[in-house]
């Protein structure tokens, strides 16, 4: 399962907590500025020592692309999950050497593929500039007016902390406007690729297995950062745990958690119920089989379509489950309840109902118009019926010459200066594009625009009387953004290049950009304005109740979340916290060993020639409170060792979006134990595994 940036949502008949209040249990995403220390010596007797938390910070990675890691080495080496790796597997890929399927080994430093465009990032600092943000806001300023100076401030902010530090920096919203803080990071933008195993054992079960437990994958993946062209020397790493855990263990998840939507109204989720999700899914049910059809071209197209046909499975997956419960009459009756007592204890108070009372009804007002722009929005400005890595080339290099000669606060946020360089290495990246497969793309996401709009002027003045396949081909054909060095010299040239320029995409663009730029306007000022200025109202009366012992949706910002190991029983069977790696052999025959539940050879000759220890720990469980953009995490001990890397969610864990439940939710790990036996039995890694394991 990819748990990077998904739509994590509640399944049916779940035990459905609201985190409206203080967390309970084992809840919590919790930011490394405001800890559950109270919790954690309460619940588990543990009181972290001086510099556990700097340490366990300072190791924890950020992925670019949507995932999390570690630095497991003094070397830059860095831990990862291998559907986190998958984007990067893809692009160093040719027809030749498949390292997505057939997997990478690189036994010596010289040997690490640079990948074309991954970026990460190490948080260094956080600083709340709250009052910073919202100096700028008069009171009684509209809505609109109120997000603009915040976005202005902002980018003020930004841009002052990048030229005094030169780290990227970021104003990041908490509790949906009630705080914003500034977290600044280190950036590694020379990233090697040094290990990753076959798909067939990194995503062994296939979709049929993804969300569910008993598992067994070995989803890892190892890079390296470097500096200067030399590995990376890093005082904060994480060491390896040779034990693992045991079950009943505490154990810590120190990752990047995309987004929850645990303080969202009741008619936010109504929304996501009635229009948001079922939109989503069915232009993800079409996508997949668009992509399913193309894979069938042959090995080089099924090759090309592989990664993103993973991506969008899961997403289909996770959202069905998140719809179903959506619809839980249970789910929405705990909503309701948990809003209802909040208003009532507001209204109770002359003075708050005055400050906050209105937040409600000006966010379900706001889903009004979130329902009227939803569809044109994703299709132009999000690029959904434009589904073409070419044109997205062409809205960046046409947006960067109408953006970088503006003040920098006046700036679309992906375009100020904080964001230029971390820009430019997605626009200049060397990854390849495939002619045949952009143009099917492209026409399918033509086809279905139409199929949804057929009355949109817009598409209508895209397709300028042609079809979908012939307007595809025209574009895609006719453009010369593939070549690295076009691109870069469009940019350099700046308005008068992109304006002089013959090249299709080019020109779609821009006669595109100001449809798009209006719905993105009204989306900022009608939605995401009103929702901001009425959250951070809602935040207020949280916080006159309960201060800081809440804690923020989640925002793909680095959290700390805790559990234990720990078993679960689902319909009066006991699901154990382990798998060993024995089970996965059980579970290939036992599903006859047809894909996708065939081991790769490597694993067989391992265990035919006696070397590969069937009773190592493979997969384990944990109530630790994750969602997508975990991926990747690493799971540590008391003393901060590694005893897992998270990889996904059973399928209870899809309430985990809206609510909390520990009763039968779990995160799915990667067993240290398993990990160390593939690297020493199966791929003969000792000089990996030496360095994974150093003290």
């Amino acid at each position: 399962m990819s748990i990077r940036r998904q739509w994590i949502a509640p399944l049916a008949g779940a035990c459905i907590i609201m985190s409206m209040t203080t967390a309970r249990g084992d809840e919590g995403m919790w930011a490394f500025n405001n800890l559950p220390l109270e919790t954690l010596k309460a619940r588990y007797g543990f009181t972290p020592p001086p510099g556990w938390a700097e340490h366990l910070r300072s190791a924890a990675v950020r992925f670019n692309n949507g995932g999390s890691g570690s630095f497991v080495s003094a070397d830059g080496l860095i831990m990862t999950n291998h559907h986190v790796g998958a984007d990067t597997l893809a692009k160093l890929s040719t027809p030749e050497a498949d390292y997505y399927k057939r997997g990478f080994h690189a036994k010596t430093r010289d040997q690490e593929a640079k990948a074309p465009d991954l970026e990460l990032n190490v948080l260094v600092g956080i600083e709340d500039v709250t009052a910073r943000v919202n100096a700028g806001v008069a009171p009684g300023m509209a809505d609109a007016d109120a997000a603009l100076a915040r976005r202005k401030a902002s980018a003020e902010i930004e841009k002052e902390s990048t030229q005094k530090t030169g780290l990227r920096s970021d104003v990041v919203t908490l509790y949906q406007g009630g705080q914003y803080h500034l977290y600044t990071y280190k950036k590694y933008t020379d990233v090697r690729l040094v290990f990753a195993p076959e798909f067939d054992v990194a995503f062994f079960g296939g979709d049929p297995d993804n969300f569910e437990y008993p598992r067994y994958c070995l989803d890892v993946c190892f890079f390296r950062a470097y500096e200067d062209g030399k590995p990376a020397k890093v005082e904060h790493h994480l060491r390896w745990s040779p034990a693992g855990s045991k079950d009943g263990d505490l154990v810590f998840v120190a990752g990047h958690p995309g987004r929850t939507d645990r303080l969202n109204t009741l008619a936010s989720v109504e929304y996501l119920r009635d229009f948001g999700f079922p939109s989503l899914l069915d232009w993800l049910h079409a996508k997949e089989e668009f992509l399913l059809g193309f894979g069938k071209k042959g090995d080089e197209a099924f090759r090309q379509a592989k990664e993103e046909l993973f991506s969008v499975q899961n997403s289909r997956k996770a959202r069905m489950g998140g719809l179903g419960g959506l619809k839980s009459p249970e789910f929405m009756a705990r909503k309701r309840t948990a809003e209802q007592e909040l208003r009532a204890r507001v209204a109770a108070d002359p003075a708050r109902q005055a400050a906050y009372g209105a937040a409600w009804d000006k966010i379900a007002e706001a889903q009004q118009v979130n329902i009227k722009t939803a569809k044109p929005y994703m299709f132009i400005e999000r690029g959904r019926g434009l589904d073409s890595a070419l044109f997205h080339i062409a809205r960046d290099l046409v947006r960067l010459a109408e953006e970088k000669p503006k003040p920098n606060a006046d700036r679309l946020k992906e375009y100020r200066d904080s964001a230029l360089e971390s820009l430019e290495l997605e626009l200049f990246s060397t990854a390849p594009i495939y002619p045949e497969f952009e143009r099917e793309k492209f026409a399918f996401g033509l086809a279905y625009w139409k199929k949804v709009a057929p009355d949109d002027p817009v598409l209508a003045r895209v397709l300028s009387g042609r079809s979908p396949e012939r307007a595809a081909a025209d574009l895609v054909d006719g453009s010369k953004l593939a070549d690295v060095a076009v691109r870069r010299r469009l940019a350099e040239g700046g308005k008068a290049a992109i304006e002089a320029s013959e090249d299709p995409m080019i020109k779609l663009a821009l006669a595109v950009d100001a449809d798009a730029r209006a719905l993105r306007k009204e989306r900022e000022d009608e939605v995401e304005g009103v929702e901001a200025a009425n959250y951070a109202l809602i935040a207020r009366a949280l916080f006159e109740e309960k201060g800081d012992s809440i804690y923020p949706d989640a925002t793909f910002t680095l959290r700390l979340a805790f559990g234990a190991v720990k078993g679960y029983t689902v319909d009066g069977k006991a699901i154990p916290p382990y798998t060993n790696i024995a089970g996965a052999f059980e579970h290939e025959k036992a599903h006859g060993a047809r894909p996708p539940y065939k081991l790769p050879p490597s694993w067989h000759e391992a265990k035919d020639s006696g070397r590969l220890d069937l009773t190592a720990a493979f997969n384990f469980v944990s109530t630790a409170d994750i969602i997508g953009g975990n991926s990747g995490s690493p799971v540590v001990n008391r003393d901060g060792e590694v005893v897992g890397l998270i990889f996904d969610g059973n399928i209870q864990s899809l309430v985990l979006d809206f609510g909390y439940d520990d009763a039968v939710a779990r995160a799915v790990s990667v067993d240290s134990r398993g990990i160390a036996e593939a690297l020493r039995s199966v791929y003969r890694a000792e000089e990996l595994l030496k360095e994974l394991t150093a003290r």
